[in-house]
């Protein structure tokens, strides 16, 4: 081969769309319409069979087996959820009830929880980013000062950016009143006395960060101190002062966890792109979503604020105008068997279990996918969490085949993820 030959085929691949970091556009992506996600998660394993693939009743106190609740009707044909979705079940014509999600790991929620959250298994060699940090990395923010990702929960390795970076991590609070952690300013750190601290962070930041300009660990976390900054300004602090919003429409919300759901309609508003909202403060039945022994009994008690705080959201979006461009996904780690244990509660399955979408633009008003008469397996339609992710980067008009590189190492987005056909036009 000639050097000039040589030369253009090399141009030729540094043009190719599966070289570099940009997020690509492709004619099967262009129904992806969405451009925020609302990703609620449900930390300790929803039971699918007490909630959105409901069975033949059972009975945990004499342990036979079956749903804890009666079903009732929904807005899609031949689909039913449990009798405490009363206020979300109308609305599932702008819904997808996803029934047979499924993945190898069944014992520890910590794995199965970064195996959801990432869409891959944990490797000794790569830490892998979360599907918020992916988001955030291929779409970056959509309004000045407002972050491209936001965490209401405590933070941890699974909602990370892995090789991506800290400039790809997320902000988080655990409290809707006080804000995300550590932005807020001292009530005695005056305007002037930031100015000062201002100038002598930039007076380090020059003589330290300029002479290892090159050390990513250093670059990362100067963008970081960056980002922290521009923060602290009043086009994001604005977003979390709730009472500018009507008191009723604050009191349809609900709790805690229905004003984080509020919190998370003004956060895309504002331009976030992915906004996780977890449910993992002031559990109702002493366990939460674990459902072992006696959690099981009051479970009914989180579902009825499940329902209210998904119902109010999708009404809330959708009178906005904005539920046709915000994904709604609500995920769990895992599902439980229909079996009860000894003390009325269950344990933990991952042959299948559920998930819900709403809204972002998705061929609503039907179920993907069957279980058999227990839940316990597929019978139609399996959806891997691999393709689960593909979904939602493809709603989003993201490429779930594109490879990310960490180090020198071509990483696809999703590990061979397939996004489900049924959902998008075709």
């Amino acid at each position: 081969m000639k050097r000039r030959d040589f030369n253009k085929t090399l141009l030729g691949a540094a043009a190719a769309p599966w070289v570099g970091d940009a997020p690509i556009a492709s004619a099967a992506l262009q129904t992806g319409k969405a451009k925020a996600c609302i990703f609620i998660w449900l930390g300790g394993g929803m039971c699918h069979v007490d909630t959105i693939d409901p069975k033949a009743v059972g009975d945990p106190l004499a342990r036979m087996t079956g749903s804890a609740y009666r079903s009732i009707p929904t807005a899609i044909n031949g689909v039913e959820v449990c009798e405490h979705l009363k206020r979300t079940a109308p609305l599932l014509d702008r819904g997808v009830v996803v029934r047979t999600l499924n993945h190898p790991l069944f014992v520890d929620h910590a794995d199965s929880t970064n195996l959801v959250k990432t869409g891959r298994l944990t490797s000794g060699t790569v830490v892998y980013p979360s599907i918020g940090s992916v988001v955030s990395h291929q779409l970056g923010p959509r309004g000045k000062g407002i972050p491209p990702y936001v965490v209401m929960g405590y933070p941890t390795i699974t909602r990370g950016p892995g090789f991506l970076g800290g400039k790809h991590s997320y902000i988080y609070l655990t409290d809707t009143k006080a804000g995300p952690v550590g932005l807020n300013r001292p009530n005695d750190v005056t305007d002037a006395r930031q100015r000062r601290r201002l100038r002598l962070l930039g007076l380090m930041r020059r003589n330290y960060v300029g002479p290892r300009s090159t050390a990513k660990p250093i670059t990362d976390y100067d963008a970081t101190i960056d980002a922290a900054i521009r923060l602290t300004g009043p086009e994001f602090t604005r977003v979390f002062e709730l009472d500018r919003e009507a008191a009723s429409l604050r009191q349809q919300y609900g709790s805690e966890f229905g004003q984080r759901c509020l919190l998370a309609r003004r956060l895309v508003e504002a331009g976030t792109r992915f906004v996780e909202v977890s449910y993992n403060l002031n559990f109702k039945n002493g366990t939460g979503w674990d459902t072992h022994r006696h959690g099981q009994k009051n479970q009914h008690l989180l579902i009825e604020d499940l329902d209210r705080a998904i119902s109010s959201l999708v009404v809330d979006l959708e009178g906005r105008k904005l539920l046709d461009e915000t994904l709604i996904v609500v995920a769990t780690e895992f599902g439980r068997p229909a079996e009860f244990d000894g003390q009325g509660g269950r344990g933990h399955q991952s042959s299948t279990f559920g998930a819900l979408l709403f809204g972002g633009g998705l061929k609503t008003g039907q179920a993907i996918g069957a279980s058999d008469e227990l839940g316990q397996l597929p019978v139609r339609d399996p959806v891997s969490i691999p393709d689960f992710h593909a979904t939602i980067h493809t709603a989003l008009g993201i490429d779930p085949a594109h490879e990310l590189h960490a180090d020198n190492r071509p990483i696809p987005i999703t590990d061979h993820g397939k996004p489900i056909d049924q959902l998008f036009p075709s």
